[in-house]
């Protein structure tokens, strides 16, 4: 019997979003962007990826993000991986609205990670709210009871 436990959600989510962004047409690349960037601060931003983002986002325009196609080229899984990781700490309000956006996109809503990133997304919502969801302990609970002699 394995002893090994799944990846828990939160540690997926930052790989699926730059996946997403991986497999997007620039102008959506652009948007999760400026998503993901707007939480946070300049120097923030220049803890991150070696600078990539506050590059970025001085280049880019402010308030408005406009960065060039070059310059999205720059920016590699791992930025965007520590990006997010980065603002799940400052702002989960901002990861989680990934989910209505990526909803939203007739282009990303297509994407196998982006659906499994949704679906990921929405279960730390319910988790977050209280709601029930499929547990571990919500179904151990369900399963009868063992018969017979019980050895610990």
């Amino acid at each position: 019997m394995s002893t090994q436990r799944a990846a828990p959600i939160d540690g997926s989510i930052p790989d699926l979003v730059a996946q997403v962004y991986e497999a997007a047409p620039q102008e959506e690349q652009r948007a999760l962007l400026a998503m993901l960037i707007k939480p946070l601060g300049l120097l923030s931003l220049a803890a991150i990826g070696s600078g990539i983002f506050a590059h970025l986002r001085l280049k880019g325009g402010w308030p408005e993000f406009q960065p060039a196609v070059k310059d999205l080229e720059r920016v590699r899984t791992s930025d965007m991986v520590a990006l997010v990781h980065h603002v799940q700490q400052v702002s989960i309000e901002t990861v989680q609205g990934l989910a209505t956006y990526l909803k939203g996109s007739p282009v990303l809503a297509g994407s196998a990670a982006a659906a499994v990133l949704v679906t990921l997304l929405v279960q730390r919502a319910r988790r977050r709210r209280g709601e029930p969801g499929e547990r571990l302990d919500d179904a151990q609970a369900r399963a009868p009871a063992p018969t017979g002699p019980q050895t610990r």
